[in-house]
């Protein structure tokens, strides 16, 4: 339950163990090849990236493979197609599904250029990496393999049953101006009033193993929800196990594609996946989130209740964004790439990066990542990427998946335009975070305990973005007693653990239950995210992702002013007479990220940062119409009222139904501003009621469709 809460992905130059204690070897790469290969990577598969020029022969073959129904085994290059002729190639994919909705981006960033290619399994990896990247066709050739969690469905959790929760005495549930979810006396991670049962629980073996909390070490969420709880407009992919769906505290903020039905064997929506109505598993490759499997641990689960549990629906726990208990919290995206043991492929990886991106996701919650640089080989653990450039360098698609959510998540007329890539830093007690967080565009989190100090596990170094409460045991756990608990009947404030309280799931039923790590304290800062994008959606604000993530930077409670001197805890508490251990808290000083995320702090600068919406210049064909809700760009703008004007009527028409606009095209102008252009340019002018007006440009051209201008 402690350092081993966050994935640990397999690595190409270096293998993730699957536990604490296993250490595989380390490949070492070939002579003459600069292609990685770790030990577990899929046999006969490699993924490559094509040049731009071959663009044009690409799609031919694409589009012959789609008329006839063919199974697609060579690219129609024949450079390529003849090093696949020796090596035994029978499969040839796009790793992105073409999506006609959002291709044009996908083009623009490259991403139609990657490709898995299958091949004999016989055949030497090494060898057909070799093959492969030396053809003048290729600009990139990596390996293939699953990525694994860091931990077995056998770790210690405690978990509490929905009915114990929901029974925990009404006065711990009554304090003023809080939700009625009898869990929140408990999530002091929330709001830390420094006065819990588990506190000092070894001072009795020593004066000096003081384990305390520190009043107002929390997210300050009290202060934030004065203003807003959440808005379901905002959506956050949780890239994990899978979330259960029909959680109780749960249900209400899930995503749902209503255009898709679940266990749906057709594409609805046209977005290049079957049934995808809560998101989607990148294990299976198919629409259906899984939770039931014997080795699932819940983790998504807990993940997601710390961003959007329901808050005052009377039952369980609350969410930071989790709306006001009138359905009105974030939306949860399960996106799931773990399932029982089993973890994606990279190249599968990249697409539910992708898929956030494109279907509407503006932050992915990811708790997962491969181990620090710095990791020690003699606790367990394989050490990672030390630099950016290492892990761009051996892992070209993953960064390029990044760089297309945090590109092109949002909207350049919403509230962010681009996208908010949030990581764990990592629990391998390690002086530098593990990438993909470690990545410059991404935010990676540390954790703190309740007392302000960092979490005895956590990863830090100049790289980490922000900090969070991950919750600590092995700092406040009763040394010599086992943390694993099942509260079934009866559950009070004398039970509370230091570690992070939220949903949960056992034996496949909706539960409660404790975990820690950087797996928890990221979904603190996605939550914490979620609620000021919902509070700019308020507001009516506009943010580029970068400005947002400086703001959040700048809003934090401090860290450090008490980073002197030692903090003690037991490595292994499970265990009578374990060892102490002594963190020497100047070593983590200015190393913890900007400081510890304050929600309250963040809706604050909100008001006073970022651009006014603008009404979006509207793109309309001939014949044709388009509509824009005009409350979504005006402060309070659902109980303003609204006229319009427009300058030249001959080219388009508009008029206002309550607070939807209507565009109708006319007439495109032709020979404007140049010959081979088709098109009509008039202003529209919005006005409300409260003395506010706005005016943008009408483009009437032939030719629009669906997809875009052409």
């Amino acid at each position: 339950m402690k350092k081993r809460y966050i994935y640990i992905a397999t690595l190409a130059l270096f293998l993730g163990a699957c536990s604490d204690n296993e250490l595989e070897q380390a490949y070492t790469p070939e002579q003459n090849t600069e292609i990685y290969i770790p030990a577990d990577a899929q046999p006969g598969e490699l993924i490559i990236k094509f040049k731009p020029e071959m663009t044009d022969i690409l799609d031919q073959t694409i589009s012959r493979a789609s008329r006839s129904g063919a199974v697609m085994t060579r690219s129609g290059i024949p450079s390529t197609d003849e090093v696949l002729d020796i090596l035994g190639g029978y499969h040839f994919e796009r790793i992105f599904p073409v999506d006609s909705k959002n291709e044009e981006r996908t083009r623009a960033a490259g991403l139609h250029l990657w490709y898995l290619v299958k091949f004999d399994e016989n055949v030497d990896l090494h060898e057909a990496a070799r093959k492969l990247s030396k053809l003048g066709d290729i600009s990139n050739v990596q390996c293939n393999h699953r990525i694994k969690k860091a931990y077995t469905s056998n770790e210690k959790r405690v978990y509490v049953s929905a009915a114990a929760l929901n029974h925990a005495p009404a006065t711990f549930a009554a304090m003023a101006g809080t939700p009625n979810d009898p869990g929140f006396p408990f999530q002091w991670n929330y709001n830390n009033t420094g006065d819990y049962a588990f506190e000092n629980q070894n001072v009795d073996l020593n004066p000096q193993y003081t384990a305390e909390a520190a009043p107002g070490c929390d997210v300050n969420c009290m202060e934030a929800w004065e203003k807003c709880t959440g808005d379901p407009s905002i959506i956050v992919a949780v890239l994990d196990e899978g979330v259960m769906y029909t959680h109780p505290d749960l249900a209400d903020n899930i995503w749902v594609n209503e255009k898709e039905q679940l266990f749906g064997k057709t594409d609805e929506d046209g977005n290049g996946y079957k049934g995808d109505r809560y998101g989607y598993n990148f294990v299976t490759d198919s629409g259906v989130i899984t939770w039931n499997d014997v080795n699932d641990t819940g983790h998504g689960t807990h993940v997601a209740g710390i961003i959007a549990a329901v808050n005052n629906n009377g039952e369980g726990v609350c969410g930071i964004a989790g709306g006001s208990g009138k359905k009105d919290g974030v939306k949860i995206m399960s996106l799931q790439v773990f399932a029982g043991n089993a973890g994606v492929t990279l190249n599968m990886e990249a697409r539910a990066i992708k898929y956030a991106a494109d279907n509407g996701a503006v932050i992915i919650q990811c708790s997962w990542g491969y181990n620090s640089g710095l990791a020690n080989p003699m606790e367990g653990y394989t050490p990672g990427p030390e630099t950016e450039e290492e892990w761009a360098k051996t892992y070209p698609l993953e960064k390029e998946a990044l760089d297309y959510f945090i590109n092109n998540a949002g909207s350049p007329n919403g509230v962010i335009d681009g996208g908010l890539a949030i990581f764990a830093a990592g629990n391998e007690y390690a002086a530098a975070p593990g990438y993909p967080g470690g990545y410059s565009k991404c935010i990676t989190v540390a954790a703190t305990d309740a007392n302000f100090t960092p979490a005895s596990y956590t990863n830090y170094g100049k790289e980490v973005g922000l900090s969070a409460p991950g919750g600590d045991l092995e700092y406040y756990g009763k040394v010599g007693e086992s943390d694993e608990a099942y509260f079934d009947s009866s559950f009070t404030l004398e039970n509370a653990q230091g570690s992070i309280l939220s949903t949960l799931i056992k034996n496949g039923q909706p539960a409660y239950g404790y975990m820690d790590g950087t797996s928890m304290a990221c979904p603190h800062v996605s939550g914490v995210a979620a609620l000021g994008l919902s509070y700019a959606v308020k507001m009516r604000k506009h943010f580029k992702a970068h400005e947002f993530v400086d703001l959040m930077k700048a809003s934090v409670s401090d860290l450090y002013a008490g980073y002197d001197g030692t903090k003690l805890y037991h490595r292994n508490h499970n265990i009578t007479g374990g060892a102490v251990t002594k963190m020497s808290l100047p070593t983590y000083k200015d190393k913890m990220g900007a400081g510890l995320i304050n929600a309250g702090m963040l809706l604050s600068k909100i008001e006073g940062n970022g651009a006014e919406m603008k009404v979006p210049n509207v793109y309309v064909g001939i014949g044709k119409s388009e509509s824009i809700d005009l409350a979504r760009y005006f402060v309070n703008g659902e109980s303003l009222t609204y006229t319009c004007t427009i300058a030249d009527e001959s080219v388009a028409t508009a008029a206002v139904s309550n607070t939807v606009l209507t565009v109708n095209g006319l007439k495109a102008a032709r020979n404007m501003p140049a010959p081979d252009t088709i098109w009509g340019i008039t202003k529209l002018t919005v006005s409300t009621s409260d003395g506010k007006t706005q005016t943008v440009t009408v483009t009437v051209r032939e030719g629009a469709n669906d997809n875009g201008w052409m």
